[in-house]
């Protein structure tokens, strides 16, 4: 069976300020077909918009059965779906300093609907680089930043 092929990128202009303006683009990928995401909104922040990202992409998904491959750069997104969502959950969406886990909203609906689809594989990709899919995907994620901005 093949796979269902995800990039998706986010990030914000004035990250962390005041009326920053941020955007999330995703590229689908599943036999030959091509499905193109993005969206975007104010007083946001990279990380939110990172999560966003994959939130919206899993959101389009229909199906629960087919393996799903999602290529990120954000270490943010790969290494909390990879590496600390186990340890946040036990310890009650703790970090290890024992502060609150921040984007619990994002992360616990993430998780949820991550959750059920039957094999997600998590990719690391190189930002800004040779890689088709998630150039495309930040060009999307700017698409979006400049349709808020022009709104």
């Amino acid at each position: 069976m093949s796979e269902i092929i995800i990039y998706t990128d986010g990030g914000t202009r004035g990250n962390g300020k005041a009326n920053s303006i941020g955007g999330w683009g995703v590229v689908l990928e599943y036999k030959g077909h091509k499905k193109e995401l993005w969206g975007g909104e104010r007083n946001t922040t990279n990380n939110k918009m990172e999560l966003t990202g994959a939130i919206r992409a899993l959101q389009s998904i229909k199906t629960t059965n087919i393996p799903i491959k999602i290529h990120c750069d954000s270490a943010y997104v790969i290494n909390g779906m990879t590496s600390w969502i186990a340890g946040w959950k036990k310890k009650g969406w703790k970090k290890s300093d024992g502060k609150a886990v921040e984007n619990q909203d994002l992360w616990k609906y993430l998780d949820e609907i991550a959750s059920t689809q039957e094999s997600i594989e998590w990719c690391k990709v190189k930002g800004h680089s040779t890689n088709e899919g998630n150039n495309r995907a930040d060009e999307l994620a700017n698409k979006a930043m400049d349709e808020v901005t022009n709104k």
